[in-house]
């Protein structure tokens, strides 16, 4: 197969090493360096990156609502472009524009969760398994006929990032096993439920505020939801306190939503609307990310201290 890949962040990376050894890949589309930390210095995409030490082509266009874009991708004369995290909606001509159009890998079980972020609503919301669904693109937000689908499980405390990786791998997988199949024409696609569908929407950082009057359980699926980003936070004593790994504690006696109930050398808990949950690891605004016990040690948190307030990071 002729193709082209179009992606940009790590998630992507092994679903274009896995077309790369099933097809020959023309060219990689990515989003434009930007820039990272504190010097603000461009970062190169993940993908890009990866593409170079494949010696693939890459073009990371401005803009791909264009004629001229569309145009450009024509004359490559691809049989398919595959898409995974790309990042932008692509037009109809550009979809139109390899002979079999674009096949995309989306990070959820459609028509659960369509939108830009599917693997943190997924574990924020408490879901026992998310998946990829390999799909014909079309104009709309992952609208489009699923080719199949492959289940992923997540565990009580995986985190988005480790659920992230384990979808990246099941996309190589489907890349590998499914891509040929679909394309060849023994999978056929199906239209979506879309009664059945949910948006995950795109996250900012005020989604990672903590609601401690919430149960412990939705408490602790958010901490680990949030987690690479934007990460959970909350307020201590008018500071920051980003909130970085908890886990579920037994019930004990009720106290205010967001009070320290315990804080000693073994363990600090919180109380949530219903339940605690135990924190593990926390970083204090202007401080190095502490454990628990560490954190005891240093007096950063004390029974009966109150975490939370109305103000944003």
């Amino acid at each position: 197969m002729r193709t082209a890949f179009l992606g940009t962040p790590s998630i992507a990376v092994p679903a274009l090493d896995a077309l790369a050894a099933i097809a020959d890949v023309r060219l990689v589309i990515c989003q434009p360096d930007k820039p990272s930390g504190r010097g603000l210095s461009l970062a190169q995409p993940a993908v890009k990156v990866r593409a170079l030490e494949l010696g693939i082509q890459v073009e990371q266009p401005t803009k791909v609502r264009t004629p001229e874009f569309a145009a450009w991708l024509r004359e490559l004369e691809l049989d398919v472009a595959v898409v995974m995290a790309y990042g932008r909606i692509l037009p109809k001509a550009v979809l139109d524009a390899p002979r079999l159009g674009c096949i995309n890998l989306h990070a959820s079980l459609l028509p659960k969760y369509r939108g830009a972020a599917p693997i943190t609503w997924s574990v924020v919301n408490g879901e026992s398994a998310t998946g990829v669904a390999l799909m014909q693109m079309d104009e709309g937000m992952d609208t489009g006929p699923v080719f199949t689908m492959r289940e992923v499980a997540i565990g009580p405390d995986a985190t988005a990032g480790e659920v992230s990786e384990l979808l990246a791998a099941c996309s190589a997988t489907m890349v590998r096993e499914d891509l040929p199949r679909a394309m060849s024409g023994e999978l056929l696609a199906q239209p979506q439920d879309a009664a059945a569908a949910t948006h995950a929407r795109m996250l900012t950082k005020d989604d990672g505020k903590v609601d401690w009057a919430k149960p412990a359980t939705n408490v602790h699926d958010h901490v680990r939801g949030m987690s690479p980003w934007p990460g959970a936070w909350t307020r201590l004593e008018g500071k920051l306190l980003k909130i970085l790994e908890t886990r579920r504690s037994p019930p004990g006696p009720d106290a205010a939503p967001g009070t320290v109930v315990v804080a000693d050398k073994g363990r600090i808990e919180i109380a949530c609307g219903t339940g605690r949950v135990e924190l593990l690891r926390a970083q204090v605004e202007g401080k190095k990310a502490l454990s628990a016990v560490d954190l005891v040690a240093g007096r950063a948190l004390r029974v009966g201290a109150r975490l939370g307030d109305d103000a944003t990071p």
